[in-house]
This record gives structure tokens, sequence and C-alpha cells, in this order.
């Protein structure tokens, strides 16, 4: 992804699954003409390359490689096809913990399946990791926190405390519309600085009205945040290239 001097005029989708649109050519066309730096996170090693393909020679949207927490179980023998996908991009995504599980055993896997990752991302140097954290945030901060990458929560839902402790650790966040519906969503949202805050979509799974949410939605998802911020909808999103652009040229701690 590259920053110029029309900087003011593009967007941010840092979480979105290209893959998984019924038309994803369409939606990445789409996301090009609408000047949308998208983030195409991927839940297994297997389809990296199917996404990367498909990206191939796009100039706003790139491939992320990931293992979805929920696919930990069943694809825990990708690992090492993770760690040779991890030589051709940046951005490491969808990773992390999702403990709606309640076998420990899964939850142990997720563990150490997000350990090693972030290992490897640490090692690999300025790595970008959009990283999911339902029920889990404090597992996930306490194995994340020191790595030598840079960690954007995903519709965070944590705590206040949780909230504060990624901080601490230098974290983002990336906010889609269905947090900003949410009455514990905005407050979370109140409380994170501006200067940590990206907009996301999380699609096809979060929906915009009728239809799957596509990286064209962080148009409104930027207008809500202006509303919750009381600024204006451009100071939003000068707001969200200029954190991009930290992530995207300052290195990792």
């Amino acid at each position: 992804m590259n920053q110029s001097s029309e900087q003011v005029q593009a967007f941010v989708d840092a979480h979105c699954h290209i893959d998984l649109y019924q038309a994803p050519r369409r939606t990445i066309e789409q996301a090009e003409a609408d000047r949308i730096y998208t983030i195409a996170v991927t839940n297994a090693p297997s389809v990296f390359a199917h996404t990367a393909s498909l990206v191939a020679g796009s100039r706003y949207v790139r491939a992320a490689i990931g293992l979805h927490p929920e696919l930990v179980h069943s694809h825990r023998h990708e690992l090492d096809a993770f760690r040779d996908c991890l030589t051709q991009t940046r951005y490491v995504g969808e990773v992390g913990l999702d403990y709606m599980t309640l076998d420990e055993e899964i939850r142990s896997q997720q563990r150490l399946v997000l350990s090693t990752v972030a290992g490897w991302a640490s090692d690999s140097g300025n790595k970008i990791m959009t990283v999911h954290s339902r029920r889990a945030t404090r597992d996930v901060i306490s194995i994340l926190s020191g790595i030598k990458a840079k960690v954007i929560l995903h519709w965070f839902s944590g705590t206040k405390k949780d909230l504060e402790r990624a901080l601490e650790s230098g974290f983002f966040f990336s906010v889609n519309n269905a947090m900003l519906r949410s009455d514990t969503g905005r407050a979370l949202v109140l409380r994170m600085p501006a200067d940590r805050v990206l907009t996301e979509t999380d699609g096809p799974f979060v929906q915009d009205g009728a239809e799957p949410a596509t990286p064209s939605t962080v148009k409104s998802t930027i207008r809500e945040l202006a509303a919750l911020w009381g600024c204006s909808a451009d100071d939003v999103q000068t707001s969200t290239l200029n954190t991009l652009k930290a992530l995207l040229t300052t290195t990792a701690p």
C-alpha cells in the first residue's frame, strides 16, 4: 500500500474477507475505484494463494496470511504452509483466539498457534497483524504484548481494563458498523484515541442494510465515527489514513 498526495481522498478497510464474496473480483474493482486501502484477510493458509492471485496488480488491496482461530482445530496441519506464505506478504490475518468454544483443549491449541505465528511474524520484522479476540482479549494481549509487529485488534469487544492494557501495549483497533450499532461498542470506541483507530468492514459477514458490507461501506463508518466523536467526516477520514501511514512507515517496537 502506497501513500501519496491523494491521501485525503482515500479510505481504509483494515479487515475484509475478499475471497468470500460471491463476486470477489467485482468487490476488488469497486475498492480500487473508491480508493479503499484494504487488507484482504484469509481464514487458512490453503486459500492464501487464491486471494493473492485475486488482488495481484491491485493498488489498494493486499492479501494477508491467516489461520482463523475457529479453524485451528481442523487446519492446524497448515502451519508449515503459513510460515512459507509469511514470506510473501507483510500482512497477517485473520489470526487470534475465540473462546466461544468451551473446549479447553481447543482453546489451548488456539493459544499455541497464535503464539507460534506471532513469533514468526515478530522474527520476520515489521509485519502488520489483524487479530480476532472474541471473549479472549486478555489472553490475546498477553500473548502479543512485546512482539515486534504492529497489532490491530479487529472488532474489539473486551473490557475497559482490557482496552487500557491494549493501549499500553501499543495496539491499534479497527472499527466496523456493527460495533457502532452497539451501546457497548460505542462506549469502547469513545475510549479509543483517534490515532489508534482504523475502519474495517469484516465483510461479507457484517451486513450493510440488506447486503453484505463491502470495502466501500467504510464511508458510512466514517460518518458514524464523526457523529460519535463530534468532528467532521473529513477529519475522521484523514485520521484513519494517517494511522495507516504510521503503521506502514514506523518500525515495530
